[in-house]
């Protein structure tokens, strides 16, 4: 099947019911040792937190921000593919297919969608509009959850590319971060003839010879959080790319769970001077959440782990994307990689800036900030 359908989200109100009643429920472990935290989402927060789910979210108002935009499935590779499809008022739009990673969704771009493609609405310039292409990964929101093995990441990124045929866009560009990034670079890799150019805002890439032997603060700053990443915040993608049923049958049973297993990211992740709701409100954070219970998709979505770390790149294998390359680097990203690294793998690296402010879920915390990077980006391809 080819055809592109409208859809409609629809959550049955005993469905929110059963959430609150859940979430009241709660069986909450002790209290963390140390007050900070560096062993998790602490007690109090996390209490204050889903008190505030069950008892103030309003989903409807998030079901009317995400019924402001026109959402479609397709099938794709025996899949149906959840995406919103904004087509800009300007006829000369670039076509962009924007993903998002784990834990995010696209929720993380609600706030980037009408700006980017009615540009002229927002402060910009009709030259620079997008039609904007946001899908669900396989096994994310209300994308379908793959029943056989085999939905990684190269898979994925030729997944993207018959999206984009099959939405009439014949040149298209892409753009990711966290596994958006790695889709994203991967339809660079591929070539298929169609990208006309990407832009990352997680660039990947491991130090060259002179950083490993020579580093300068740059080079020792990246290395630094490489290692801290290592050391202190990687477990989850671990317990995600090697068991991920045994996980999922603790998220697909606690809100409670599956809340703290992604709010943790938010606190380390974002630029937020310690507390997660300095950079997203509460209710921000909640709207993401919710597409991964209301889908109940904690396991689905910790399978692209599983599906992926074996076969997707790092930055020790020298690869090379040969289509024209931009990168914002925020300071706050996981690992903020130099210029230097990128270009050992984006030979064709056109734009390239390291910003003040902002972590790993830059449209989401700086959206304004996002859309004048893309904007500046793309200006410079064909």
């Amino acid at each position: 099947m080819t055809d592109i359908v409208p859809f409609k989200i629809e959550v049955p109100e005993s469905e929110i019911t059963a959430l609150r009643t859940r979430l009241r429920a709660t069986r909450w472990p002790d209290a963390e040792t140390p007050d900070d935290w560096s062993q998790g989402v602490p007690l109090a927060y996390a209490k204050e937190f889903c008190h505030y789910w069950a008892e103030e979210y309003d989903w409807t108002a998030t079901l009317a921000r995400l019924d402001a935009f026109d959402h479609f499935t397709t099938i794709l590779e025996d899949l149906p593919i959840h995406f919103i499809h904004a087509r800009s008022p300007e006829t000369d739009a670039r076509p962009i297919i924007i993903t998002h990673g784990w834990p995010g969704t696209v929720v993380e771009f609600l706030k980037v969608i009408e700006p980017l493609s009615n540009p002229v609405a927002h402060g910009g310039n009709a030259e620079d509009a997008i039609h904007v292409v946001c899908p669900s990964l396989p096994g994310f929101g209300f994308s379908g959850k793959p029943s056989i093995p085999g939905y990684g990441i190269p898979k994925i990124a030729g997944m993207w590319d018959q999206l984009m045929m099959r939405l009439g866009y014949d040149a298209y560009f892409a753009q990711g971060g966290d596994w958006g990034s790695t889709v994203t670079t991967t339809i660079g890799i591929q070539n298929l003839g169609h990208c006309k150019g990407i832009h990352l805002n997680m660039p990947l890439a491991g130090p060259t010879r002179e950083a490993r032997e020579n580093p300068n603060d740059a080079d020792k700053h990246a290395m630094a959080r490489s290692q801290a990443y290592r050391d202190h915040d990687s477990g989850y993608s671990k317990q995600q790319s090697t068991r991920p049923q045994t996980l999922g049958y603790g998220l697909a049973d606690s809100p409670a769970g599956q809340a703290m297993w992604i709010l943790e990211k938010f606190w380390r992740w974002t630029d937020c001077q310690g507390h997660p709701e300095n950079i997203l409100t509460r209710d921000e954070m909640i709207d993401n959440i919710m597409l991964y219970w209301l889908t109940n998709s904690g396991a689905s979505s910790a399978r692209l782990y599983w599906e992926s770390f074996s076969e997707a790149f790092t930055g020790s294998i020298n690869y090379k994307v040969r289509v024209p390359t931009g990168c914002s680097v925020f300071p706050q990203e996981i690992v903020p990689v130099p210029r230097s690294w990128a270009e050992q793998n984006f030979p064709k690296l056109v734009y390239w800036n390291e910003l003040d402010k902002g972590g790993h879920f830059a449209a989401f915390e700086q959206p304004e900030l996002f859309v004048n990077e893309l904007r500046s980006c793309f200006r410079l391809m064909d």
